[in-house]
């Protein structure tokens, strides 16, 4: 029996999605988000965001090409590193379509967000390191609180987290107070 002949089967109220053989060119909507842990609903909406496409059959049924694994695979992973939805699109809109990414593909796909990867990583340590130190002390030593914004002296900067965001604190004319102080010369 052909695994796409009869894909769910009930036991009561339980749905049983069949899994797919490796061979199978495509997957129905159950197949892929069992395969890529997600559910069906999250693959309609990366469907409406363009992020992947299926085919109908003549029932009107969605069918998923295989490789749509990977490019979920890619989308669950950006997404949980915090790139926007839009960028994820943009990026790939720059893969093949018809056919599986090649290395080359994704190591192309790969440089083009290095830094904004860098980036993200020391905003997370910055973040991490500073607020070690405030959760620690419970914020009693507001004198020396790296985060602390007395009378919002750091809303003269501009909006945001003028302390833990790095962008800010570059922008930042109060050195010491949104970012480093300079080392003494």
């Amino acid at each position: 029996m052909a695994c796409n002949s009869h894909p769910r089967k009930t036991w009561s109220n339980v749905q049983v999605v069949q899994t797919a053989s490796w061979q199978a060119k495509e997957l129905t909507p159950g197949q892929l988000a069992q395969r890529a842990g997600v559910s069906v609903s999250a693959l309609h909406f990366y469907e409406r965001e363009g992020l992947i496409t299926a085919r109908r059959t003549s029932g009107n049924q969605r069918r998923y090409p295989r490789e749509t694994l990977r490019r979920v695979a890619f989308i669950r992973i950006s997404q949980r590193v915090g790139i926007p939805l839009a960028e994820i699109r943009t990026a790939l809109d720059n893969l093949p379509d018809g056919r599986n990414p090649t290395r080359r593909d994704w190591e192309t796909l790969s440089t083009t967000w290095r830094a904004d990867l860098d980036d993200r990583i020391e905003q997370l340590i910055r973040l991490r390191d500073n607020l070690t130190g405030c959760i620690g002390c419970g914020c009693l030593s507001l004198g020396v609180c790296k985060i602390f914004n007395a009378h919002d002296h750091l809303g003269d900067e501009g909006p945001g987290a003028r302390v833990l965001d790095t962008h800010a604190a570059e922008n930042c004319t109060k050195p010491g107070v949104c970012g480093p102080a300079p080392e003494p010369a």
